[in-house]
């Protein structure tokens, strides 16, 4: 069965200060994950109906205008 010193690396209490903290850096942000953000997505106006004098007539008349 395979035991942690045959796989050949040094451990990080056997290294130096300065060789630990570096070694410590690279894995994590080797290990580090891009954050996804959530794209903008414009937003498109609504057209508004073009409204002609007989659509305008009909609408004051059902409001009670005049």
């Amino acid at each position: 069965m395979a035991d942690i010193e045959d796989l050949g690396y040094t451990s990080i209490l056997d290294m130096g200060n300065d060789e630990a903290i570096d070694l410590l850096r690279q894995i994590r942000l080797s290990r580090r994950i891009p954050e996804k953000r959530a794209t903008k997505t414009l937003a498109t106006k609504s057209k508004a109906p073009v409204v002609d004098a007989n659509l305008a007539a009909q609408l004051l008349e059902i409001l009670g205008g005049k």
